[in-house]
């Protein structure tokens, strides 16, 4: 580390804290030796991480002291990661600490080394929280600030929205339904020279097939009972502006073919009226369903399709984004109990795991309604996964280390360039850049003998 951080260590055996202190001189250790000392280091100097003893004066047998010292750490500062040392046959209280909302625990004696390790990660993980509330500070300052994600889809979808907002050109907005579409469109818009004009937009599934062609054309005075007076359509609303239409995949045939003669003529005509009205818009549309099927099916014309899809950005889903889940969740927790007045929320690892194990079927917008109740109905300031209606996951199953991630890649490569050369060592050394030697050595390595056959 270039500069030093507080970490905190609660411990009253002096001997011990001393060792401690030495074991992790990487950091700035900051020693405690009971629960009001520790608080008052805690409000000095805000560790990211704590390492505390359960066992807390007066009464150093009983864990009760430092219960009550991990929930007031968990108060005052949630984003806390809290270590809770324990003796090894106290399986019981490091799981009751864990519940209360410790980051995780360790068995006395501890072994320096793996209880660096567990302390780096627990830095790493505070760090990537920061990154996440900066993102989330600031991202209101640009047209696609709703926008937060680190999945390298998503950051190429954000780069194409830019890249053609400048256009004039028809965008077709293709994902499943709460991926963002009317987000990303209103980003079109807003990043466009069009952006001081109206944005309008239509959900041409929500409302009726009789009432929807008066709602995109307008109508005249008297062109059917109760056309009381002269009144402008969406489209007509949005000239010199942007018109989203979502759910295009909705629009009844009849309204199809109107629709193409008004991108092809940009011109239109009010219900029972005579005049061709010129209209300059940008027209964007969005669906979850599958068009190029529904013009198989004959059920979408092909020229209108080609006519909206002058731009395709397909949007992924949030399954398919690599630990989007986690960010959202950790932002939502945030901005949800900043709407209800309620105090900082802090997520258990294990609600970590099983948000981001969840498949999220209704996408951003499921999680954000998930979020929502469970900030609404959590009776702590410490989110479980229950919170959530989602059963516990395994705390460390979403993070690994990058060897763990580098061995299953060299395997994975392994095992698909030997299925391609059929066992041909030589060859496979050759396609994977590698020495004949480095390959056997890499094959013992990960159990792979046997495909040398």
């Amino acid at each position: 580390m270039s500069e030093r951080t507080p970490l905190l260590i609660v411990e009253d055996d002096p001997a011990l804290q001393k060792q401690m202190a030495w074991a992790f001189e990487a950091y700035e250790p900051v020693s405690a030796s009971d629960r009001e000392s520790a608080l008052a280091q805690i409000r000095r100097h805000r560790p990211a991480v704590v390492t505390m003893d359960l066992g807390l004066p007066p009464q150093p047998d009983d864990p009760s002291e430092g219960f009550r010292l991990l929930e007031a750490v968990l108060s005052d500062a949630p984003d806390t990661k809290v270590i809770v040392l324990t003796g090894q046959n106290d399986h019981a209280n490091a799981l009751k600490a864990i519940a209360l909302g410790a980051y995780d625990f360790y068995a006395k004696p501890f072994e320096p080394d793996l209880l660096a390790l567990m302390i780096e990660r627990a830095y790493r993980l505070h760090e990537l929280q920061a990154e996440n509330r900066t993102l989330q500070s600031g991202r209101r300052s640009g047209p696609l600030s709703e926008v937060l994600t680190r999945d390298p889809g998503m950051l190429k979808v954000c780069a194409t929205i830019e890249k053609v907002a400048a256009t004039n050109a028809t965008v077709l907005l293709l994902g499943e339904s709460g991926t963002g579409k009317e987000l990303l469109a209103r980003g079109v818009h807003a990043l466009s020279a069009r952006k001081d004009a109206r944005f309008v937009a239509i959900n041409c599934a929500a409302i009726p097939e009789n009432l929807l062609e008066s709602e995109l054309f307008g109508y005249e005075k008297g062109a059917f009972t109760g056309a009381a007076k002269q009144t402008p359509g969406k489209i007509e609303l949005a000239h010199r502006g942007t018109l989203f239409l979502d759910e295009i995949g909705d629009l009844p045939a009849a309204l199809q073919a109107k629709l193409l003669r008004f991108l092809q003529g940009r011109t239109i005509e009010r219900i029972g009226g005579r005049q061709e009205i010129p209209v300059d818009v940008r027209v964007v549309c969005a669906t979850h369903q599958d068009l190029a099927a529904m013009i198989r099916d004959g059920r979408f014309r092909e020229d209108l399709y080609y006519r909206l899809a002058e731009i395709i950005v397909q949007i992924p889903a949030l399954r398919q984004r690599n630990g989007d889940a986690a960010l959202l969740a950790h932002a939502f927790v945030r901005q949800c109990a900043a709407e209800q007045k309620r105090p900082s929320f802090g997520l258990l690892p294990e609600a970590i795991a099983a948000i981001e194990r969840h498949p999220w079927p209704g996408n951003v917008r499921e999680l954000h309604n998930c979020v929502k109740r469970a900030v609404i109905m959590a009776d702590s300031n410490v989110l479980r996964a229950s919170d959530f209606g989602l059963a516990p996951g395994e705390p460390t199953g979403g993070v690994r280390s990058l060897k763990e991630v580098r061995d299953e890649a060299e395997k994975g490569a392994l095992i698909r360039v030997l299925a391609h050369v059929n066992g041909n060592m030589s060859r496979a050394a050759e396609l994977l850049g590698v020495s004949r030697p480095t390959l056997y050595d890499l094959l013992n390595r990960f159990g792979l003998k046997e495909m040398q056959k």
